[in-house]
Protein backbone atom coordinates (compact mmCIF):
# COMPACT_ATOMS: atom_id res chain seq x y z
CA UNK A 1 0.00 0.00 0.00
CA UNK A 2 1.37 3.41 -0.99
CA UNK A 3 2.12 5.65 1.98
CA UNK A 4 1.17 9.29 2.11
CA UNK A 5 4.00 11.81 1.95
CA UNK A 6 4.90 13.30 5.31
CA UNK A 7 3.89 16.79 4.22
CA UNK A 8 0.21 15.86 4.71
CA UNK A 9 -1.63 15.17 7.94
CA UNK A 10 -4.97 13.57 8.73
CA UNK A 11 -6.91 15.06 11.63
CA UNK A 12 -10.18 14.15 13.30
CA UNK A 13 -12.46 17.19 13.26
CA UNK A 14 -15.67 18.14 15.01
CA UNK A 15 -18.73 18.56 12.81
CA UNK A 16 -18.47 22.32 13.32
CA UNK A 17 -14.87 22.30 12.05
CA UNK A 18 -15.55 19.87 9.23
CA UNK A 19 -18.76 21.13 7.60
CA UNK A 20 -17.44 24.51 6.35
CA UNK A 21 -14.47 22.77 4.66
CA UNK A 22 -16.74 20.10 3.17
CA UNK A 23 -19.26 22.62 1.88
CA UNK A 24 -16.51 24.75 0.34
CA UNK A 25 -14.75 21.89 -1.47
CA UNK A 26 -17.39 19.23 -2.20
CA UNK A 27 -18.47 20.77 -5.52
CA UNK A 28 -14.85 20.99 -6.71
CA UNK A 29 -14.27 17.27 -6.28
CA UNK A 30 -17.66 16.20 -7.59
CA UNK A 31 -18.23 18.85 -10.28
CA UNK A 32 -18.53 16.26 -13.08
CA UNK A 33 -20.85 13.99 -11.12
CA UNK A 34 -24.42 13.91 -12.39
CA UNK A 35 -26.59 13.54 -9.29
CA UNK A 36 -28.81 15.67 -7.09
CA UNK A 37 -29.48 16.30 -3.43
CA UNK A 38 -32.79 14.83 -2.29
CA UNK A 39 -33.46 17.77 0.01
CA UNK A 40 -33.91 19.88 -3.15
CA UNK A 41 -37.13 17.96 -3.82
CA UNK A 42 -38.78 18.23 -0.41
CA UNK A 43 -41.53 20.63 0.48
CA UNK A 44 -41.40 22.66 3.69
CA UNK A 45 -43.75 20.13 5.33
CA UNK A 46 -41.47 17.25 4.28
CA UNK A 47 -38.42 19.07 5.68
CA UNK A 48 -40.27 19.44 9.00
CA UNK A 49 -41.13 15.73 9.02
CA UNK A 50 -37.52 14.82 8.32
CA UNK A 51 -36.32 17.12 11.10
CA UNK A 52 -38.65 15.34 13.52
CA UNK A 53 -37.42 11.94 12.33
CA UNK A 54 -33.82 13.10 12.87
CA UNK A 55 -34.56 13.93 16.52
CA UNK A 56 -35.60 10.32 17.05
CA UNK A 57 -32.23 8.99 15.89
CA UNK A 58 -30.45 9.84 19.14
CA UNK A 59 -26.76 10.65 19.08
CA UNK A 60 -25.01 8.21 16.71
CA UNK A 61 -21.23 8.08 16.42
CA UNK A 62 -19.90 10.32 13.62
CA UNK A 63 -16.39 10.61 12.26
CA UNK A 64 -15.13 13.63 10.31
CA UNK A 65 -11.59 13.42 8.99
CA UNK A 66 -9.73 16.20 7.24
CA UNK A 67 -6.50 15.98 5.25
CA UNK A 68 -4.27 19.02 5.39
CA UNK A 69 -1.09 19.94 3.53
CA UNK A 70 2.06 21.33 5.16
CA UNK A 71 0.58 24.86 4.93
CA UNK A 72 -2.56 23.65 6.76
CA UNK A 73 -4.75 23.85 3.65
CA UNK A 74 -7.71 21.47 3.64
CA UNK A 75 -7.08 19.05 0.75
CA UNK A 76 -9.34 16.06 1.42
CA UNK A 77 -11.86 14.44 3.71
CA UNK A 78 -13.75 11.38 4.79
CA UNK A 79 -16.86 11.29 6.92
CA UNK A 80 -19.39 8.78 8.06
CA UNK A 81 -21.99 7.88 10.62
CA UNK A 82 -23.17 5.00 12.76
CA UNK A 83 -26.19 3.34 11.16
CA UNK A 84 -26.98 0.63 13.68
CA UNK A 85 -25.60 -0.87 16.85
CA UNK A 86 -22.79 -2.49 14.86
CA UNK A 87 -22.63 -0.88 11.41
CA UNK A 88 -20.88 2.28 10.24
CA UNK A 89 -21.63 3.94 6.90
CA UNK A 90 -18.70 5.69 5.19
CA UNK A 91 -20.80 8.40 3.57
CA UNK A 92 -18.38 10.49 1.56
CA UNK A 93 -14.69 10.95 0.84
CA UNK A 94 -12.84 13.21 -1.53
CA UNK A 95 -9.42 14.61 -2.34
CA UNK A 96 -8.94 17.87 -4.26
CA UNK A 97 -7.74 17.26 -7.82
CA UNK A 98 -4.27 18.79 -7.34
CA UNK A 99 -3.65 16.45 -4.39
CA UNK A 100 -4.88 13.18 -5.88
CA UNK A 101 -2.53 10.23 -6.49
CA UNK A 102 -0.38 11.14 -3.49
CA UNK A 103 -1.68 8.50 -1.05
CA UNK A 104 -4.04 10.90 0.74
CA UNK A 105 -7.20 8.88 0.07
CA UNK A 106 -5.51 5.69 1.26
CA UNK A 107 -4.34 7.47 4.43
CA UNK A 108 -7.89 8.75 5.06
CA UNK A 109 -9.26 5.23 4.54
CA UNK A 110 -6.70 3.67 6.89
CA UNK A 111 -7.38 6.28 9.60
CA UNK A 112 -11.15 5.84 9.28
CA UNK A 113 -10.94 2.03 9.45
CA UNK A 114 -8.65 2.14 12.46
CA UNK A 115 -10.89 4.59 14.28
CA UNK A 116 -14.22 2.89 13.62
CA UNK A 117 -12.96 -0.62 14.34
CA UNK A 118 -11.53 0.68 17.63
CA UNK A 119 -15.03 1.98 18.39
CA UNK A 120 -16.25 -1.60 17.98
CA UNK A 121 -18.11 -1.46 14.67
CA UNK A 122 -18.36 -4.91 13.12
CA UNK A 123 -19.47 -3.87 9.63
CA UNK A 124 -18.15 -0.83 7.80
CA UNK A 125 -19.74 -0.18 4.44
CA UNK A 126 -19.79 2.32 1.61
CA UNK A 127 -21.57 2.88 -1.70
CA UNK A 128 -19.86 4.02 -4.90
CA UNK A 129 -20.58 4.71 -8.54
CA UNK A 130 -19.93 1.33 -10.14
CA UNK A 131 -17.10 2.74 -12.29
CA UNK A 132 -15.33 4.74 -9.55
CA UNK A 133 -12.20 2.59 -9.61
CA UNK A 134 -10.07 5.26 -7.91
CA UNK A 135 -12.04 4.57 -4.72
CA UNK A 136 -13.17 0.98 -5.22
CA UNK A 137 -9.68 -0.44 -5.83
CA UNK A 138 -8.07 1.01 -2.68
CA UNK A 139 -11.00 -0.25 -0.63
CA UNK A 140 -10.71 -3.74 -2.09
CA UNK A 141 -6.99 -3.67 -1.31
CA UNK A 142 -7.84 -2.64 2.26
CA UNK A 143 -10.04 -5.73 2.74
CA UNK A 144 -13.48 -4.56 1.62
CA UNK A 145 -15.56 -6.93 -0.53
CA UNK A 146 -18.27 -6.22 -3.06
CA UNK A 147 -21.50 -7.04 -1.30
CA UNK A 148 -24.30 -5.83 -3.57
CA UNK A 149 -25.42 -3.53 -6.37
CA UNK A 150 -28.00 -0.76 -6.13
CA UNK A 151 -29.80 1.43 -8.63
CA UNK A 152 -30.29 4.78 -6.93
CA UNK A 153 -32.53 7.56 -8.20
CA UNK A 154 -30.04 9.98 -6.68
CA UNK A 155 -26.68 8.51 -7.74
CA UNK A 156 -27.31 5.94 -10.48
CA UNK A 157 -25.71 2.46 -10.38
CA UNK A 158 -23.87 1.91 -7.13
CA UNK A 159 -21.65 -0.85 -5.81
CA UNK A 160 -21.76 -1.57 -2.06
CA UNK A 161 -18.53 -2.51 -0.34
CA UNK A 162 -18.41 -4.21 3.06
CA UNK A 163 -15.53 -4.46 5.50
CA UNK A 164 -15.92 -7.05 8.25
CA UNK A 165 -13.99 -6.61 11.46
CA UNK A 166 -14.69 -10.25 12.32
CA UNK A 167 -12.50 -12.59 10.25
CA UNK A 168 -15.10 -15.38 10.18
CA UNK A 169 -17.78 -13.06 8.76
CA UNK A 170 -15.34 -12.15 5.99
CA UNK A 171 -14.72 -15.85 5.31
CA UNK A 172 -18.48 -16.43 5.18
CA UNK A 173 -18.69 -13.86 2.38
CA UNK A 174 -16.19 -15.94 0.38
CA UNK A 175 -18.16 -19.10 1.15
CA UNK A 176 -21.52 -17.52 0.26
CA UNK A 177 -20.17 -16.11 -3.02
CA UNK A 178 -18.74 -19.49 -4.06
CA UNK A 179 -15.13 -18.35 -3.69
CA UNK A 180 -14.23 -21.04 -1.14
CA UNK A 181 -15.42 -24.30 0.33
CA UNK A 182 -16.68 -24.10 3.90
CA UNK A 183 -13.88 -24.38 6.45
CA UNK A 184 -14.40 -26.09 9.81
CA UNK A 185 -15.76 -22.97 11.55
CA UNK A 186 -18.27 -22.33 8.76
CA UNK A 187 -19.32 -25.99 8.79
CA UNK A 188 -20.01 -25.70 12.51
CA UNK A 189 -21.95 -22.43 12.11
CA UNK A 190 -24.10 -23.81 9.30
CA UNK A 191 -24.37 -27.28 10.81
CA UNK A 192 -22.88 -28.88 7.71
Amino acid sequence: MRSMKSDYTIRELTAEEFIPHFEEHRAKVFEDIHNYRTDQLFSEAEHEEISLLNTRMGDPFKLHLGAFDKDDNFVGWSWGIQESRWSYYMVNSGVLVDYQRKGIYTALLEKALKRVTEEGFQLIYSRHCATNNSVIIPKLKAGFVISKMEISDQFGVLVHLHYYKNKVRREIMDYRSGQMKPNQKIKELFDI
